[in-house]
């Protein structure tokens, strides 16, 4: 039978050399108290028994863990999978290491990944939130806590807090703007909940374009809903039950625009030869293969650096004012529709 497995402790290291705990410890540390050669067989023997130094304990009497936690919606696509990378590398840049949950856009899940992250003493939170989410009440504990919390692209209706997202409202308009350009006149919109930032400003921009180009808004072609697949494709179900097909269609999300792929290529519609589709965000392949969807590009590396700087900054200064940072997209014209001419 295997024994109990045991981790070797600073007294075990000292019982061998016959030496105080003390003297262990700053040798470990490379304290110049201690002698070259003793502090070469200190980490030679602590190497061979596979001593680790709890980092827990030593976090906690220094009130400072360098953990940071996170929590996504998902993981899946591009843009969050991007944003975390990103996330990552800033963080391991600045000595602070990221521990990282997913929501799967569950309101609750998100409140216990949040209490947890709490309870592990992290320095602070980046969060985005899920699709659900419209109780602010654990964020509010947070911030009543003392613990740093910056949200990322997805904001709930709180103020004084900080955040880094991109400005949806003139991505949104540029999409609209682009297609009344190209001479299109019968336009949709399939969107995500308005309760969440990211819903509410891409629909504020479809709604600002479309009035100012002086386009007609069927109601029948404007969805609201959640921000995956499901969504896209039961969105151009409702649409097409409706017998009236729109020429143009502007996602809120990529996942969105993949929904509505896939619906329209049941009922025999090609995208983009029979409907023009635009979405928020996009997919890995992106930069080696032609698309099929136009798409708005979110600068998804430095969502996620200065996420990060912000949250440091709020460490290191408690007292800092909060700041809401939004950074710029930019169109991208994918295979677009060759029947329509972009006008001018």
């Amino acid at each position: 039978m295997n024994k109990k497995y045991r981790p070797i402790k600073l007294e075990d290291l000292a019982k061998k050399l016959k030496v105080s705990k003390v003297t262990i410890s700053k040798a470990l540390r490379d304290h110049p108290d201690i002698s070259a050669a003793t502090t070469a067989k200190v980490k030679e023997l602590a190497d061979k028994l596979g001593y680790m130094p709890n980092v827990m304990a030593k976090n906690l009497s220094a009130r400072k863990s360098n953990n940071i936690g996170l929590v996504v919606p998902k993981i899946a696509h591009f843009f969050f999978a991007s944003v975390i990378e990103s996330i990552y590398n800033t963080a391991f840049e600045n000595n602070y290491e990221i521990v990282l949950t997913v929501s799967q856009e569950k309101s609750e899940r998100e409140r216990k990944h949040i209490l947890s992250l709490l309870s592990m003493r992290v320095d602070g939170l980046l969060v985005s939130v899920t699709q659900e989410t419209k109780d602010i009440s654990i964020f509010e504990r947070v911030t009543h806590s003392g613990v740093p919390l910056v949200f990322i692209d997805r904001v709930p209706a709180m103020s004084g807090i900080s955040s880094v997202t991109v400005n949806d409202i003139e991505g949104a308009y540029s999409a609209i703007d682009y297609a009344v350009k190209k001479g299109y006149t019968k336009i949709a919109h399939i969107g995500g909940f308005r309760n969440i930032n990211i819903g509410r400003a891409r629909y504020e921009g479809f709604i600002k374009a479309m009035r100012l180009n002086r386009i007609p808004i069927n109601n029948n072609w404007v969805i609201e809903g959640g921000f995956g697949e499901e969504d896209g494709y039961n969105g151009f179900k409702k649409i097409y039950e409706k017998k009236n097909i729109p020429e143009y269609i502007f996602a809120a999300t990529y996942p969105i625009a993949l929904g509505i792929y896939a619906a329209a290529n049941e009922y025999g519609l090609s995208i983009p030869e029979d409907i023009e589709v635009t979405c928020f965000g996009k997919n890995t392949f992106n930069r080696f293969t032609p698309t099929i969807f136009n798409f708005i590009d979110q600068p998804t590396q430095e969502l996620g650096s200065e996420a990060v700087k912000l949250m440091i900054e709020q460490i290191n200064n408690p007292e800092a004012r909060p700041k809401n940072i939004i950074l710029n997209t930019e169109l991208i014209i994918g295979n677009s529709n060759a029947k329509k001419e972009v006008a001018g």
